[in-house]
């Protein structure tokens, strides 16, 4: 397969933005991190006094990093191993399980191979190895492509703090307000919503075959068995193990986490329509890159691409989101099959997301400040300190300051500074209170700044 023939784009146009979540959600790292987790669950069991493998174990100090390198130094040529056992077996988990008795038979451990997967069923290795995958990918890719979204924005924010902009609600001009803290707003919403991360656990479920350890205890009744998991689950896999589960884990805390994406997102899809729409208004102009064609057609156009890509690929990842964070945590009775499929798609929202965050960084990184059209905006719109008057003269006791500011607006096609300063003369106020109100300019007129603010 190359990038010409792949089905999906994330394989095929965007595979160098989303290369490295193949070391978390591809075949290959699926089943390496199954042979992880029955390799770390075997070394486990060893420190269970009441299992022969605690004799083994001491006697061979060097054991537990000998069965390490079967998955640290996991290759593709074996995860093509276990693909080719499981054409036997049709069975994923069983595969990886023999791949491993081969491996002991080969390192002389025959006689504790039937320690390896000892009371589990398949789900304990999902459930386990699909949250760490998702918990390395987060602390090592996503999170830091959220953060790098987050330092530009911060960035851009200081750098023009001091830039007033007129400010549209419901697309007409409002009370202006200033560029840094703009995009602030994005920066503090992401910054928020990026602390729920830290609230979420990643969880596993680690119990047997219905949750209850039923194998484990028949076989060791002496065992603390729920001590046992809690502690292989927290130790070795910095994992958060579920008490109460059926066959499968509950994905409860899997849905919340990816309901936290999607408010990202959003904020992010909010950004993305934002600044197209400042570059349309000529606010922002692009820097050109040498032998880069904006249109087919029309030779003049440098197209706010960047933003559009981001914002599709964004509601794309949603929409998975969406459906990870309500399929997931439904299952019938105590398991059905259906979020074996599914949760095999959850590097998909998370590729689209990275595509999207290169986009955004690259895009944000060929903005231009146009001061002068954003300058002409606000001098175009002296209407927009009439809020600015009328609540002066409220502050003064005028009579009807609201109507008598609505009644100049709106009988006058358009409002100057000389519109304003001749209504100001014509006003029953004392000369401080005039000099107050000539102070006011739709380029001052833009109340707590960032810098004031911080």
């Amino acid at each position: 397969m190359n990038s010409l023939n792949a089905i999906s784009p994330i394989d095929g146009r965007y595979r160098s933005k989303v290369e490295p979540l193949a070391d978390y959600f591809s075949e290959g790292a699926l089943i390496r991190y199954r042979v992880r987790i029955e390799i770390e669950y075997f070394i486990a069991l060893g420190s269970l006094p009441q299992l022969p493998l605690h004799a083994l174990f001491a006697q061979r100090a060097d054991l537990a990093e000998q069965l390490r390198s079967i998955y640290h130094n996991f290759s593709e040529q074996d995860a093509l191993e276990v693909k080719e056992i499981e054409k036997t077996t049709n069975h994923d988990v069983k595969a990886v399980e023999y791949f491993i008795k081969r491996h002991f038979d080969a390192m002389g451990l025959e006689q504790y191979k039937e320690f390896i997967h000892f009371g589990l069923t398949s789900q304990d290795i999902n459930n386990t190895s699909v949250p760490l995958s998702l918990k390395e990918c987060h602390e090592q890719v996503l999170l830091p492509g959220y953060r790098a979204i987050l330092d530009i924005l911060k960035e851009l924010a200081h750098q023009w703090a001091d830039i007033p902009m007129l400010a549209h609600t419901h697309g007409q001009p409002a009370s202006p307000t200033s560029l840094g803290k703009e995009l602030m707003v994005f920066a503090y919403r992401m910054s928020r919503q990026m602390d729920y991360f830290n609230q979420i656990p990643f969880s596993a479920k680690f119990g047997g075959a219905t949750g209850n350890f039923n194998a484990h205890l028949v076989a060791y009744p002496d065992i603390n068995w729920c001590e046992f998991g809690n502690k292989f689950v927290a130790q070795h896999l910095g994992l958060e193990r579920l008490q109460y589960t059926t066959q499968i884990e509950n994905y409860d805390n899997m849905a919340a986490y990816f309901d936290n994406c999607k408010r990202i997102n959003v904020i992010l899809i909010d950004l993305c329509r934002d600044i197209w729409t400042y570059i349309s208004m000529e606010y922002f102009k692009q820097k050109i890159k040498a032998g880069e064609v904006g249109s087919s057609a029309m030779p003049h156009k440098v197209n706010p691409i960047d933003f559009e890509n981001a914002e599709g690929n964004l509601g794309l990842a949603n929409a998975v989101f969406e459906h990870l964070s309500h399929k997931l945590p439904v299952s019938r009775l105590q398991r059905d099959l259906t979020d074996s499929t599914v949760s095999r798609n959850i590097g998909v929202p998370i590729a689209h997301t990275l595509i999207s965050i290169a986009s955004l960084q690259k895009g944000l990184g060929k903005l231009i400040l146009n001061e002068q059209a954003i300058y002409n905006d606000l001098e175009n719109n002296w209407a927009v300190v009439a809020e600015a008057i009328q609540t002066i003269l409220r502050s003064v006791g005028y009579p009807n300051p609201y109507e008598t500011l609505k009644q100049l607006t709106r009988t006058n096609s358009k409002v100057t500074a000389q519109t304003i300063a001749e209504f100001v003369d014509t006003l029953q106020v004392n000369d401080t209170v005039k000099e107050r109100i000539r102070s006011i300019t739709p380029h001052n007129y833009v109340g707590y700044t960032l810098k004031t603010i911080s």
